[in-house]
């Protein structure tokens, strides 16, 4: 059972990873209070209550979407169907509200459910996270556990100024909401980098097992990978060397591309779909969430996407008839590549058209079999109509090759770029390039590798595409390059001030 290695987020437990079936009073009768966090039993517990906060909920105490991915209405959707490769219309038989199409078309409110889903999302995992840091720097913890918990607030902290810009910033929790101070996005990324600089040598080299889902030393510098690659966007000032140096620190944790030959007994016809399913192999994969349906999360992407009754005819259960990949996005693929075969257009098994046309997004919507379908994460494990337990990759290697080819051609030096572009394509089935990659390749192939994993609003932007007009609106103003502070904070706060445009 993989349920033995992976946090879990659950009402009556945090985490099996860490051996906690039952937290009780007793356990603590043995300890003073600070000095329990200073255990290793004490300093898990701490601990799960942040990592509880990453994995996609459906709902959680009547909300839903709580997460970064896994279900409607959190972080996923808000950054995905903002970009060019997915939205859910609104059908032209009365199916799908309008939020969706809302992101897509660049025309959200600081009032949208979703954006206000995602900002208390966030900074009840910062909470959360400063919580921790608390319990076990006054229980004398190991120092390996108070780093993870630095680097799980680092990373919500990431998440935020990405998304919104200037955010309001405390390392305390003994502050009420209407006081916490709002940091420039410049502050908040020096706090990261100093939190990640000071703590990622901190966490251990475990690679999979117990650290299945949790932040070890490779996790650590992918994170901070990620957050120097758009160092320019936050601050004004690249930090293309810096990236490439902690790609190289996570090159030394022996990760290496999982393989994309043929395989019969995968349903979308070879190894590289591995990567996507109900545990994911660690030679690539980095940081997975862990979903176990109706346990911790539950990965609704292929599910939400295909036509109830192809669904029922693919994988034995209803299809949402939800969301679709533009035309645009699809047609970029080479018709031999194998990251092609995950998605679904044209004649389909059973009767079923899925067209390439979409007429509309909201006013009246698009017909029930519009739109290109997506089964990357083709139902496995576990699964249901309400979704299946495919884990969720955060962070994989394919990723940080296409780093380190970008940092190396915006560096200057396209050649030393090749070879890590290469290994991509070349892995899909493609041939390697006949040139030097200009930053257009590097942009499209991170499209091609990383679709629907959570990458690509943030890539838009950093390649200077995310307000480009496109077949359902015409180019958007700068503003929408940040998400407004939602109408809720703003009232919670009066000493927010809005972004711009807004």
């Amino acid at each position: 059972m993989k349920i033995k290695n992976i946090v879990i987020a659950g009402s009556a437990c945090f985490l099996t990873l860490f051996s906690c079936t039952d937290i009780n009073e007793n356990i603590y009768d043995k300890y003073q209070p600070d000095s329990f966090y200073g255990t290793p039993e004490g300093a898990n517990i701490a601990l799960a209550s942040v990592y509880a906060e990453i994995p996609g909920d459906f709902e959680r105490k009547g909300v839903p979407g709580v997460g970064y991915a896994g279900a409607d209405n959190g972080w996923y959707d808000m950054n995905c169907m903002s970009s060019d490769e997915q939205v859910i219309p609104h059908r032209n038989d009365g199916n799908w509200q309008q939020d969706f199409a809302r992101l897509h078309k660049h025309e959200w409110l600081p009032s949208e459910f979703i954006i206000n889903n995602t900002w208390n999302w966030l900074y009840k995992g910062i909470f959360n996270a400063n919580l921790a840091v608390e319990l076990l720097e006054k229980g004398s913890a190991e120092p390996s556990k108070i780093a993870e918990a630095k680097v799980l607030r680092a990373f919500f902290y990431y998440l935020l100024i990405d998304d919104f810009g200037d955010v309001p910033f405390y390392t305390d929790n003994n502050i009420t909401v209407d006081k916490i101070p709002q940091s420039s996005r410049k502050e908040v990324f020096d706090f990261i980098v100093k939190e990640l600089t000071e703590n990622v040598e901190l966490l251990s080299v475990t690679k999979g097992g117990n650290y299945y889902g949790r932040f070890n030393k490779w996790a650590g510098y992918t994170l901070l990978a990620k957050v120097y690659l758009n160092a320019e966007v936050y601050t004004g000032v690249a930090k293309w060397n810096e990236c490439l140096a902690a790609c190289n620190k996570v090159g030394e944790g022996g990760f290496s591309l999982h393989s994309g030959e043929a395989n019969d007994a995968s349903p979308l016809g070879n190894k590289y779909y591995e990567l996507f399913g109900d545990v994911l192999p660690d030679d690539e994969t980095i940081l997975p969430i862990f979903a176990t349906l109706d346990v911790v999360s539950r990965n609704v992407y292929a599910v939400r996407s295909v036509y109830g009754p192809q669904g029922t005819n693919m994988f034995g259960l209803s299809g949402w008839n939800g969301t679709i990949v533009p035309k645009d996005f699809f047609l970029k693929y080479a018709t031999n590549d194998i990251r092609r075969k995950q998605f679904l257009f044209g004649e389909q098994p059973g009767g079923f058209n899925y067209t390439l046309e979409v007429a509309s997004l909201d006013n009246p919507g698009a017909a029930p079999q519009a739109g290109v379908r997506n089964v990357k994460f083709y139902p496995a494990g576990v699964k249901s109509g309400g979704g299946a337990s495919n884990d969720f990759p955060i962070y994989r290697y394919a990723d940080v090759i296409l780093m380190m080819a970008e940092c190396n051609a915006r560096l200057g030096n396209p050649a030393a770029a090749k070879p890590f572009i290469d290994q991509i394509r070349q892995r899909a089935g493609l041939d390697a390039l006949d040139h030097n990659p200009t930053l257009e390749d590097i942009y499209n192939e991170r499209g091609f590798e990383l679709s629907w994993e959570g990458h690509r609003r943030q890539d838009m932007i950093r390649f200077d595409k995310f307000l480009l007009a496109n077949e359902f609106r015409p180019a958007s103003p700068a503003f929408r390059k940040l998400f407004p502070i939602p109408t809720s904070a703003l009232d919670a706060n009066r000493g927010l001030k809005q972004n711009p445009g807004y």
